[in-house]
């Protein structure tokens, strides 16, 4: 069973910068979609930013302009820049990837990110 492994996470102060990255532990096949969700506490997941296999890009409002996506195909893995940290971007984020006819989602076990002085 292929797994999804996120890194990159940890403490940062305001206004700083991570970068995760989601790797699979082994091939998949036809990955469709990248993407990227987060849950802080007490909330619902959301969606934080989507990369399809052509390369295009989706993100949430609250984070345009701060985070990219971006994905290395030959190593399946996709990565998430996040730069401007505010308290508010605290959360555990997933990676998932959706691949294969009919379709297939694989998510992480998520990476804590966490954004304090």
């Amino acid at each position: 069973q292929v797994q999804l492994v996120e890194s990159g996470g940890g403490l940062v102060q305001p206004g700083g910068s991570l970068r995760l990255s989601c790797a699979a532990s082994g091939r998949i096949f036809s990955i469709n979609v990248m993407a990227w969700y987060r849950q802080a506490p007490g909330k619902q997941r959301e969606l934080v930013a989507t990369m399809s296999s052509s390369g295009r890009t989706n993100y949430a409002d609250t984070v345009k302009g701060r985070f990219t996506i971006s994905r290395d195909n030959a190593k399946d893995t996709v990565y998430l820049q996040m730069n401007s940290l505010n308290p508010e971007d605290t959360a555990v984020y997933y990676c998932t990837f959706r691949a294969g006819v009919p379709s297939t989602d694989y998510w992480g076990q998520g990476t804590q990110v966490t954004v304090s002085s």
